[in-house]
């Protein structure tokens, strides 16, 4: 028995030895997840502004370089007191302190998971707070992040969109805006009413219009399909209703198809009359939504269009865009701030690296 078992531990192969070079090799790769350093660490030095880019070799810390702007779209004043605040994926309070801007550069530690996706908040006296998230620098890749700040005690300027300097610079609106008055000197003359009695009314017709003229579908953009607008009490802070050329619906659905724009189900719940209803897909927040009322149709200068209502949504999902938004929507007098989409929809596009959102307005302090 003793003999049959020492012949067969005899026949059994030895596991192969490792080479010394490939022992050496594997002790000397680095490690891919690193322990995080501690909080002292964390609040006296990996925070501390700096002014150059992470080493490409350097696997363990990333750049955020971060920009504040005003409601001029022009970076803050230095010396505005801007607390800063990040956290990372995981909630942890990373850095709190007071700077001075506009430009702040941060050196933030790495861990190659969800600890990565920070969060950044600014605030300042006298401003409205803002932030953004996930910001997710890489190792010698600088995330860039730029933020803007509206005064609280506010005010519309308007000197960029009177009327005759609209025509000037935004022939193509004018003309849309004149479409259906009895005369030029009249649609100027509703134009400066909606200036003079409802601004953010105004605001939201320049937010949207700015907005779909830098939405490319298979041809043209949404804007250029419009013909006329309703000029009455459906002008609102956070939407308008036009007739737009029929053609506009097939290039939807195209830009459907490419992904570019998504189905809202059952649009007729939260638009009366809608038969479909698509949103942009592009940015994280601030998207344009275009919905159809397709059983109110005419025709403006020979040709056949549809009732369309333009409305910008904060949010990408749908689900937080019904609980977060349609449903305080549904509260007398809460829709949809038009200064609110201003700043989000200049932060998406940004984010984004698509050309600045430039309504022709800005937000000054009173």
């Amino acid at each position: 028995m003793a003999k049959r078992a020492a012949k067969k531990a005899a026949t059994r192969k030895a596991p192969p030895k490792r080479s010394k070079s490939a022992r050496s090799r594997r002790k000397a790769a680095p490690r891919r997840f690193l322990p995080p350093p501690p909080a002292a660490t964390r609040a006296r030095a990996a925070f501390a502004p700096k002014a150059t880019v992470a080493a490409l070799d350097d696997a363990t810390t990333g750049e955020l370089q971060l920009s504040i702007f005003d409601g001029t779209r022009q970076p803050i004043d230095s010396s505005v007191e801007l607390r800063i605040q990040i956290r990372d994926g995981n909630l942890n309070e990373l850095h709190n302190a007071v700077h001075h801007g506009p430009h702040i550069t941060f050196t933030l530690p790495l861990r190659n998971n969800l600890a990565d996706n920070f969060i950044v908040n600014v605030s300042a006296d006298d401003f409205a707070q803002a932030g953004f998230s996930p910001v997710k620098p890489r190792a010698g890749l600088p995330a860039v992040l730029d933020l803007m700040l509206l005064p609280k005690r506010h005010k519309l300027d308007f000197e960029r969109s009177m009327w005759n300097r609209l025509k000037e610079t935004h022939p193509a609106l004018t003309t849309l805006f004149a479409a259906g008055a009895t005369s030029a000197q009249a649609a100027q003359d509703r134009y400066e009413r909606l200036m003079a009695d409802r601004p953010e009314a105004l605001a939201c017709l320049l937010n949207l219009t700015t907005a779909m003229g830098a939405i490319f579908l298979p041809e043209r953009t949404p804007l250029a399909y419009f013909k006329q607008l309703n000029w009455d009490e459906t002008m609102a802070r956070d939407r308008f209703f036009g007739f737009a050329d029929t053609a506009l619906v097939r290039q939807i659905e195209l830009a459907r198809v490419q992904g570019a724009f998504e189905p809202e189900p059952s649009p007729g719940i939260f638009h009366k009359g809608a038969t479909r209803s698509f949103k942009q897909v592009q940015f994280g927040e601030a998207n344009v939504q275009l919905t159809l009322h397709e059983n109110d149709t005419g025709t403006i200068d020979g040709v056949s269009c549809v009732l369309v209502e333009p409305d910008i949504d904060f949010f990408k999902d749908l689900s937080a865009h019904f609980f977060l938004e349609v449903i305080p929507g549904l509260i007398p007098g809460n829709l949809t701030n038009p200064l609110d989409v201003y700043v989000l929809r200049w932060i998406a596009g940004r984010h984004a690296g698509v050309p600045e959102f430039d309504p022709p307005y800005t937000v000054v302090p009173m």
